[in-house]
């Protein structure tokens, strides 16, 4: 087998992996939210988020989960949840519980570095090429030039 076929499967699956994981993630935890387990209801209430707060979070958290698990709707879906997970994060840090942080933080970055690896162009910013200092100069001085004339 081309070896630049297998690292292409190999690196799909991997993606694939890396997505699946923290979409189900958070879909579990939304869904014991919807179900008001209650020691998820307690540190939720003792964050500042019960009753309809906390039916809100679970709404969140499931829709952007489910916008990120369909790859038709992932653009969207990875914008969600880097929201989600980001208020989750600062959340954390607010109350001081730094160590509760690190897991949205590492769902994340799983969820990035999956899309990454299934979708490279979701950071083509990275790879627009630069051109040459010497580019840069001419291109002002055509410009300068233009305005001149």
């Amino acid at each position: 087998m081309d070896r630049e076929v297998t690292q292409s499967r190999t690196r799909r699956i991997a993606g694939s992996l890396l997505i699946v994981l923290p979409g189900l993630a958070l879909a579990g935890s939304a869904i014991v939210k919807f179900a008001h387990v209650p020691g998820v209801v307690s540190q939720m209430a003792a964050l500042g988020f019960s009753n309809g707060k906390l039916t809100l979070v679970a709404t969140l958290e499931i829709v952007s989960a489910l916008l990120f698990l369909f790859s038709r709707t992932r653009s969207l879906g990875v914008l969600m949840l880097s929201a989600f997970l980001g208020g989750v994060i600062c959340t954390h840090v607010q109350f001081g519980e730094y160590s509760k942080a690190m897991a949205p933080s590492v769902l994340l970055f799983l969820a990035w570095i999956g899309t990454w690896l299934r979708h490279p162009q979701v950071l083509w910013s990275l790879d627009a090429p630069r051109p040459a200092t010497s580019q840069l100069a001419e291109n002002r001085d055509r410009g300068l030039a233009s305005r001149i004339a």
